[in-house]
């Protein structure tokens, strides 16, 4: 058996309507993974539409709807193997009301792409600049900027350096190195430096798209930090008890493992030891972070255990937070948030309500910082003091980043979200 490549999972995220699923389509099929049977029927409903060179993006939008109305509303995800990954693309979609598709899109982003389009009404524009925030909140370390629509602009290398330049800014103010990251120039229509270098552009001597997806490193499995395995569901299965079943974020689990579960009802959690631990009905004498697994643990029942409850090592628990300083990007609030907000927090497989206490400061779309505001609003992000109402377990970015995010939902939509930077610890 060849050894598995290792899965790095790459989001495109950009302003709508710069190229980011005609860019995905059209290196698919360059790839050899869209069949040109498959594209030809594409093209004819692409012109049936009135929409004649969306072919490529609507191998992304699968969906009625999103292809009626040019728009990629749901996240949609591919697989493309490369020379050292298999890579998992993720089509993050630059709309507004579906920026929470991009929270959940990003917090899985091992690496991103910012798509930039370069010619009339492209170049940097305000969801460049929140999808460029938005990424370093949630934790993505390496991007590379795409320039596409090169083919409008002549191919011309000043109008790739005004873009570069531009987009630079943008990136050192969220705090990446623009000196590390490449710009690759593209024609995501034409196929320009998609998987092949093109001649149109001979004074770029960078990687296309497809050499770059090689450079980007690869991501380490989270099994050097301590075990944590969010509970989604708990079962009673007959003959053998409560099992708790959900994805490991972190660590490993081995049978004969002491573990406890927090916060539990009391916040004070349960103690017990891993008697098996199965994965697809078969039983293994471990599992790691990124395995979804069933266990039964000696000593716990189904009223010790809920979903939102996270089986820890019980050498290292995680902490149950009397409050915390949370860095959050205000997405798609209706109105502002100000001290005395209490939205529920999703975190991890958690519902929890919780309370901004402080606003401690804020940086708004442009890049100034303000003091103390009085209060956000979207497209701000910002450092809040937080109080959960209830038991809540989290750590910090700098802890354990696999287990620092959430997610801010009022009145059934997503309003903003988040990582944990500072934290202080129930008594």
């Amino acid at each position: 058996m060849a050894k598995e490549k290792p899965i790095i999972n790459v989001a495109f995220v950009g302003h709508v309507d710069h190229g980011k699923s005609t860019a995905i389509g059209h290196l698919m099929f360059k790839a050899g993974k869209l069949p040109e049977q498959e594209l030809k029927k594409l093209k004819e409903e692409a012109e049936k539409h009135g929409k004649p060179g969306f072919e490529f993006a609507y191998y992304m939008d699968k969906f009625k709807e999103e292809r009626e109305r040019g728009v990629t509303i749901d996240l949609s995800y591919e697989k493309l193997p490369t020379k050292n990954f298999e890579v998992t693309i993720i089509d993050a979609p630059g709309h507004r009301d579906f920026v929470k598709n991009m929270i959940t899109g990003a917090s899985q982003a091992d690496a991103a792409f910012l798509t930039v389009a370069a010619g009339q009404g492209a170049g940097v524009q305000p969801q460049t600049k929140e999808h460029v925030w938005l990424l370093r909140t949630m934790g993505v370390g390496q991007i590379a900027v795409l320039v596409n629509k090169m083919d409008t602009v002549g191919y011309k290398e000043d109008e790739y350096k005004k873009i570069k330049d531009d987009v630079s800014v943008l990136l050192k103010q969220a705090g990446f190195n623009p000196d590390e990251t490449a710009f690759i120039p593209i024609s995501a229509l034409k196929g320009d430096n998609l998987a092949d270098k093109s001649s149109e552009l001979g004074w770029y001597k960078g990687p296309t798209l497809l050499e770059q997806l090689d450079l980007f490193k690869q991501p380490e499995k989270p099994t050097t930090f301590p075990l944590r395995m969010p509970i989604q569901d708990a079962y009673e299965i007959t003959g053998i008890g409560t099992v708790p079943v959900g994805k490991i974020e972190t660590g490993t689990m081995k049978s004969g493992m002491k573990v406890k579960i927090l916060p539990g009802r009391t916040g004070k959690g349960t103690e017990g030891e891993v008697k098996t631990v199965e994965m697809h009905h078969e039983i293994l004498p471990q599992a790691e972070a990124g395995d979804n697994v069933g266990c039964n643990i000696r000593g716990v029942g189904k009223k010790d255990i809920a979903r939102g409850d996270v089986i820890c090592d019980a050498a290292k628990p995680i902490p149950v937070v009397e409050e915390f300083i949370g860095q959050v990007a205000v997405i798609s609030h209706p109105t502002v948030i100000a001290k005395g907000y209490t939205p529920v927090f999703h975190i991890h497989t958690a519902q929890v309500p919780c309370q901004f206490v402080e606003l401690i400061e804020k940086t708004g779309p442009d890049g100034k910082k303000v003091e103390s505001p009085d209060f956000l609003k979207n497209g701000d992000v910002a450092k809040v003091k937080i109080k959960p109402i209830g038991n809540l377990v989290l750590e910090t970015q700098e802890t354990n980043p696999h287990m620092s995010r959430f997610a801010i939902r009022d009145a059934g939509a997503t309003v903003a979200a988040g990582v944990c930077i500072e934290l202080t610890e129930k008594k």
